[in-house]
């Protein structure tokens, strides 16, 4: 294997050293970088070879990693494809499976991966038509457009001419009330099969379905069913058939719930190709990242109802994913005015109020330039332009009662127990921790350097007393978007990452008391080698415990989801943030340890509300290890601070929040401002110092 990674790696370095890193090679740049990783454990994992031959077959990976870093230094795009979460496109599959055959070794069926990145891929698509697709198509050809529900119209041109997406966005970071559509009351308890029964909130969803309503923004925080929900939503309204888009590790989630909620529906879920899809199936499952085979039959199938579940996978509308899903529902709509769309997200805010726009895109709300007829309407009724002052709390309004239903676990669930995110300070001391300090001095002293250059070099600005905010903020985000130039040496992202390394096995000890004395333990982290350091330290306690990672198999993944949840000697789970952070019931746990932090506080919930959900019987607290004297505290309270702008757009909360710039670039802000005003004290200081001495 290793001679084809180390052929294929020079290949690629090649191409860039002339300029010319194609898609194809960016595509070989990806696989070689997964395939290393995989390789490296095999040779771990290998009982067969000696020591030095783990230790030969080690150093050889690293010559090739060392190329790959080499190459990536010419082309600093090339590291998105580094990230855990990134896509692999359909011709790196391809190209995988041929490198490893290649290697006297076979591939394994079906490596989808499990999230996709905002870059198409490297070539156009290969559209398939699973055969029973065809025959359903064949069964019934006429597949009759439905036009009964004709959208309102505005009776006025009040706004004719006023540019009204920017108000609405900004309508919800003013705060006002819970973000809630009225919802009529059941009339009857809504079972599934056995003794389930919906809860009185999740109720309420179905019965406005039943009313009528067509169109929901469904953002219960996680834990509250959204997913029975949906499917008994699309009962009521008689939306079948219904596709559900879903991320790739939910999706035997979504077909069990159908199963359970609404047994007498057909469900079938399409992998690869689709060759098992039941084209006759009432509830058709698919995964973001196999859309881009799909989306050409999908959208002549005649749906009358479509889900998206973790809606804000779409919230970046280039990406190749969401401009699948807005064709989609445009299809469905175009033949279907009384169609069901419903998004689904407990995470609807992620770093800005923005992110809304392609959610409301896919449920018909907007277009790219101006509301539709829904929206207008109830806007042209309130009887108002952006320019009077009760526009806004009106324009929120109605863009609620177009159907966006927030419900918080506290309001509707009283037999949750409370959760409480604790944070445990851990002292790094030694070589790592002298390594980040000396880290974060470096990249806080190119960011004062990069701003008295840019202070002395500018000309025709009049001279700003004391620290020029506005010059901050614009080295800071040049900072940002030039953070993996290679001459930029240290920057906030490899700090972090060595903070992470560094309370590994910290988190990881007390990952361990926790197990040893109230039970079963969740522990996320975000990088792999956090992860590898944290079960070398539980294997060396003798503390039993599963993983579940991005790489895994699905077969690999539900054993050790398994584990943790019936073999009493499994008392730790190891969860990658990105892979693990949906989509899973853990509540056999009621301790979660966060050994690294997210960027965005919707990442964290998401991780705690894994066991933080209904079922559970326990208070939750969420251990969230900070290493002191360090940026991870300020990184903390922006994450806290981001958390508050979502309570503040949904929940109808008076609370004070933190900017809404990215918590990448407030943080980077924070350390320059602080270095210029401890620059500015020190002058002081020392001109006080020196005119005392004049004087005396």
């Amino acid at each position: 294997m290793i001679p084809v990674l180390a052929r294929t790696a020079r290949q690629v370095e090649a191409a860039a050293r002339r300029g010319k890193v194609r898609p194809s090679n960016r595509t070989a740049f990806q696989v070689v970088a997964l395939l290393i990783r995989e390789e490296r454990a095999r040779i771990k994992a290998d009982g067969d070879l000696s020591e030095s031959q783990k230790t030969v077959g080690q150093k050889r990976l690293d010559d090739i990693a060392t190329v790959l870093a080499k190459t990536a230094a010419r082309d600093t795009s090339l590291l998105q494809l580094l990230a855990e979460d990134a896509d692999l496109s359909y011709a790196a599959v391809d190209l995988k499976n041929e490198m490893l055959r290649a290697g006297g070794r076979e591939p394994e069926p079906e490596p989808e991966p499990e999230a996709a990145t905002e870059e198409p891929a490297a070539s156009a698509p290969r559209r398939v038509v699973p055969r029973t697709v065809v025959a359903a198509q064949l069964a019934n050809p006429f597949l009759q457009p439905e036009y009964s529900a004709v959208p309102p119209r505005p009776r006025t041109n009040r706004l004719g001419g006023w540019e009204l997406l920017e108000p609405l966005f900004r309508s919800f970071e003013q705060g006002g009330e819970a973000a809630c559509m009225p919802l009529p009351e059941p009339e009857e308890a809504i079972h599934g099969i056995a003794d389930l029964e919906l809860m009185h909130h999740q109720a309420q969803v179905v019965a406005a379905a039943a009313e009528g309503h067509r169109t929901f923004l469904l953002a219960d925080e996680p834990g509250l069913g959204k997913t029975a929900q949906a499917l008994l939503a699309a009962e009521a309204a008689g939306a079948y058939p219904l596709l559900a888009v879903v991320p790739n590790v939910v999706k035997a989630n979504w077909a069990h719930e159908a199963e359970l909620w609404t047994p007498r529906r057909r469900a079938t879920v399409i992998h690869g190709d689709g060759e098992t899809t039941d084209g006759f199936a009432d509830i058709i499952i698919v995964n973001y990242e196999i859309l881009d085979r799909h989306v050409g039959w999908l959208g002549n199938h005649g749906f009358r109802g479509m889900v998206v579940d973790e809606a804000h996978f779409i919230k970046n509308k280039s990406s190749q994913r969401s401009r699948h899903v807005l064709e989609l529902s445009e299809r469905i709509r175009s033949r279907s005015r009384g169609a069901l769309f419903m998004a689904l997200t407990g995470t609807p805010l992620i770093n800005d109020i923005e992110d809304f726009r392609a959610i409301w895109q896919f449920l018909g709300w907007i277009d790219d330039k101006k509301p539709r007829h829904a929206l207008m309407a109830a806007l042209e009724e309130a009887g108002l332009t952006p320019a009077d002052p009760g526009f806004s709390a009106a324009a929120r309004s109605s863009v609620i009662d177009l159907g966006i239903v927030r419900r918080r676990k506290v309001d509707v669930a009283s037999d949750i127990p409370a959760r409480r995110i604790a944070d445990l300070p851990v002292e790094i001391d030694d070589e790592a921790g002298r390594s980040i300090r000396a880290a974060e001095e470096e990249l806080t002293r190119r960011l004062v350097a990069r701003y008295h250059s840019a202070l002395a070099t500018r000309t025709g600005v009049d001279d700003v007393e004391g620290i020029d905010l506005d010059l901050v903020r614009r080295v800071a985000t040049w900072e940002r978007e030039n953070a993996d130039s290679a001459k930029s040496g240290e920057n906030v992202f490899s700090v972090m990452r060595r903070i992470g390394q560094a309370k590994a096995g910290l988190a990881a000890d007390y990952a361990a008391q926790l197990a040893r004395s109230v039970g079963k333990v969740v522990f996320f982290a975000k990088h792999i080698d956090v992860m590898d350091a944290a079960e070398e330290t539980f294997a060396r306690r003798g503390v039993g415990y599963a993983s579940i990672r991005g790489d895994q198999t699905p077969k690999s993944r539900k054993e050790n989801i398994e584990a943790f949840l019936t073999d009493p000697e499994v008392a730790v789970v190891v969860c990658s943030l990105t892979a693990a952070g949906v989509g899973l019931n853990l509540q056999v746990a009621s301790n979660v340890v966060l050994a690294e932090l997210s960027w965005t506080s919707a990442e964290q919930t998401q991780a705690i509300d894994r066991v933080h959900r209904i079922g559970q019987t326990e208070p939750v607290t969420a251990w969230r290890i900070i290493a002191a004297q360090t940026i991870d505290p300020r990184i903390a309270q922006l994450i806290d601070d981001k958390a508050g702008l979502a309570a503040r757009a949904l929940d109808g909360s008076d609370e004070e929040v933190g900017s809404s710039a990215d918590v990448q670039l407030q943080a980077l802000i924070d350390l320059l401002t602080e270095a210029l005003t401890a620059q500015i004290e020190a002058a002081r200081a020392t001109t006080d110092a020196e005119v005392e001495s004049l004087l005396g």
